[in-house]
């Protein structure tokens, strides 16, 4: 199937009528690129308003050019509340444990592993809650609908529609419904049957510990390195990322540890944890990390890391129906492209539904809901590669990273070199002009 958009509105053809089910990150941008394009979208969220963890991430030069095709107001948004990476900066790895004096610690000869240079990647970071609010304030009025937590859905081919049904009784129809409901997707769940073995995430026995500190106290912390730019501290089966946020005055602080045991309750993903659980971690790491649980508070959140590497969807797509993003393809963060991977689907998605839309009033002997049908396996096809890419070596990375088959700084530099330039290489359109 191949694509042709010419990126616009549709003046007088009547619009498709898209249900999204998620009002994350992914599915608002995803919104947004569907009303830019004259197609009708509405989100379900089943939250009582638009909800983000106050944590930072980042967005790649590749991915800022996909959100730019998208709906250039992302970029607006994003340039105005993001730190940027400097062309002429790197991201530093260290050894986060073998150092014993601060001193040795911050000395690049005695504890700096590598740096990776910036000129690639190109990140630009932000806080993830006021990106979201901020792209929700976009959205045209009645837009989102909340409260709205999707329990299964009708797809007859019979029926002109998607009928959609919500926990509390309720109903909705589309023409599609795309599911961008996270790594627990009950779209998903739905889309392949409750025993498949794709219908649940996998628990990838890491954990996440999140904070942001003012910048001043980061750096009084963990060193003037940290103002710098993104720091990676490795050591056996933890590591710990920093980085600056919101123009430099936040500093946004991310531990990733391995637990071996299982998640309290693999159906959600956090639960409460003290801050004594880091203490215990890095007792024995360098005098930075063996400190940093001092900049958290006593009581706070401890996030399981759930993905679909073991048991990747066979398809993105059945019927009129598809998954985006998370729920797509949930990764461990260690390659750091997770939202950016979300940006991609988000355009293809939006790119092909564009096609079914400019072509309504013309399809001739095929229908609207073949047309539709069709539309989502060629998303599927384009995505499913990468989708599968991106969880897998993002998994072998963070390995690396915690040292669980041992201290490898140059293979690590290795790995990360080709991941690179995997991640901005791939013209993710390519597919739909075959």
């Amino acid at each position: 199937m191949a694509i042709t958009s010419n990126n616009h509105i549709h003046g007088d053809a009547p619009s498709l009528e898209v249900a999204i089910v998620g009002g994350g990150i992914v599915g608002v941008m995803t919104a947004l690129g569907l009303h830019r394009r004259g197609i009708k979208a509405v989100i379900y969220e089943r939250a009582s308003t638009y909800t983000e963890v106050s944590a930072g991430f980042a967005f790649t030069e590749a991915a800022r050019g996909w959100m730019e095709q998208l709906n250039p107001d992302l970029i607006e948004i994003l340039g105005r509340i993001s730190q940027k990476t400097d062309a002429n900066s790197s991201n530093s790895y260290w050894d986060g444990y073998n150092p014993r004096t601060r001193e040795d610690a911050e000395d690049e000869s005695k504890a700096l592993l590598f740096r990776t240079p910036n000129n690639k990647l190109l990140f630009w970071g932000c806080v993830r809650a006021q990106f979201l609010k901020e792209m929700g304030a976009l959205l045209p009025e009645g837009s989102a609908v909340f409260g709205k937590q999707l329990v299964s859905y009708d797809d007859d081919e019979e029926s002109s529609k998607v009928i959609l049904h919500f926990e509390d009784g309720s109903t909705a129809k589309a023409d599609v419904l795309l599911g961008c409901d996270g790594v627990h997707s009950s779209t998903r769940k739905s889309m392949l049957g409750a025993d498949h073995p794709a219908s649940r995430p996998g628990f990838t026995h890491n954990v996440t510990y999140r904070t942001m500190v003012p910048i001043d106290v980061g750096v009084a912390a963990m060193g003037e390195k940290t103002a710098q730019g993104g720091c990676m501290h490795c050591g056996p089966n933890a590591c710990l990322l920093t980085y600056p946020v919101m123009s430099g005055t936040l500093l946004n602080i991310a531990i990733f540890a391995y637990d071996a045991g299982e998640f309290p309750d693999s159906n959600k993903m956090t639960t409460q944890a003290d801050r004594s659980e880091i203490e215990q971690m890095f007792k024995d790491w360098c005098p930075h990390a063996a400190n940093v649980w001092k900049l958290y508070p006593e009581k706070m959140t401890k996030w399981g890391i759930y993905d679909m590497t073991d048991n990747p969807p066979p398809t993105y797509a059945r019927g009129r129906v598809c998954i985006v993003g998370d729920a797509a393809h949930a990764s461990t963060p260690f390659l750091g492209i997770g939202a950016c991977t979300g940006v991609e689907d988000a355009l293809v998605v939006c790119k092909v539904l564009e096609s079914v839309q400019a072509r309504r009033e013309t399809l001739k002997g095929e229908t609207q809901p073949d047309a539709l049908r069709e539309a989502l396996q060629t998303y599927s096809r384009a995505r499913l590669e990468r989708g599968q890419w991106v969880p897998r070596n993002s998994a072998q990375i963070g390995r690396m990273y915690q040292w669980r088959d041992g201290r490898d700084p140059e293979g690590l530099k290795q790995k990360l070199a080709r991941a690179a330039q995997t991640i901005v290489s791939y013209d993710i359109l390519a597919p739909l002009k075959a």
